[in-house]
């Protein structure tokens, strides 16, 4: 399997996954048609299913498009509202899509919209606006409790699981992550990497969640320095790791 990067919107990515021998394709989150119609056309390629993962609007409105040239099965979130869904789905599910060789698992990872769901197969996690490549989504729908342990969920996969988000948000992000733990060599490192990337109009995806584990503050709130550096920012001291990861995020927000 084979998975591409397509482009659309202002920095938001459908992901394509691709059976190259049979000329096979999936696609994760299509918030715009047309970028990938002309995807798939220009490399023969037959759709076999759209894969959603949260209802917004950039990863759904190219949804009803698509469809119309291409007459697909739509799988997405059971809890939540989104037009030409036809398989809702939920974390007790594993589906397999007829005629693409693998069966992909469902993680409910609820935080930043309350149903939001996850595609985890062959060692890859396609995770829509929840993980972010240093960094997570927003607290739109759920709470900092939920989000967290949606997060905690992720960290049991394994360490060299590949993390494809829907946004090209690194750069950013890892400037504030180097705010929250500015001896992290690690960030310094990653941020390095990006760069070159970036400066290459390269995507900085996918991660790895080792390289999470060891730059997202999002993932460290446990940590001394992690704790010790949002206090000093909200001027409080806070009881739990919780308490730590809503005001990190908070403080994320306003960066």
């Amino acid at each position: 399997m084979k998975v591409t990067a397509i482009r659309i919107l202002k920095d938001n990515y459908v992901w394509a996954l691709i059976d190259e021998e049979k000329k096979t394709a999936l696609i994760i989150d299509p918030g715009e048609a047309q970028p990938v119609i002309d995807f798939l056309q220009q490399h023969h390629l037959h759709l076999l299913a759209i894969l959603v993962t949260h209802h917004h609007w950039d990863h759904t409105n190219g949804i009803e498009a698509i469809k119309r040239q291409f007459p697909v099965p739509v799988y997405g979130p059971a809890n939540e509202n989104i037009t030409g869904l036809t398989h809702p789905l939920s974390e007790t599910e594993s589906i397999t899509i007829e005629g693409f060789p693998a069966s992909i698992a469902i993680l409910d990872i609820p935080g930043h919209t309350s149903g939001h769901i996850a595609y985890y197969l062959q060692g890859k996690l396609f995770c829509g606006d929840t993980l972010f490549a240093a960094g997570c989504g927003r607290l739109f729908e759920g709470t900092a409790t939920e989000m967290k342990d949606s997060l905690q969920k992720i960290m049991s996969l394994p360490d060299e699981t590949e993390i494809y988000c829907a946004h090209e948000y690194t750069v950013n992000n890892l400037r504030f992550a180097q705010l929250v733990e500015k001896d992290n060599a690690a960030i310094t490192e990653r941020i390095k990497q990006v760069n070159e990337l970036r400066h290459q109009n390269k995507p900085s995806l996918p991660s790895t969640l080792k390289e999470e584990k060891e730059t997202n503050p999002f993932l460290r709130c446990e940590l001394a320095t992690v704790k010790s550096s949002v206090e000093k920012h909200a001027g409080e001291k806070f009881d739990n790791s919780v308490e730590v990861f809503k005001a990190l995020r908070k403080w994320k927000d306003s960066f």
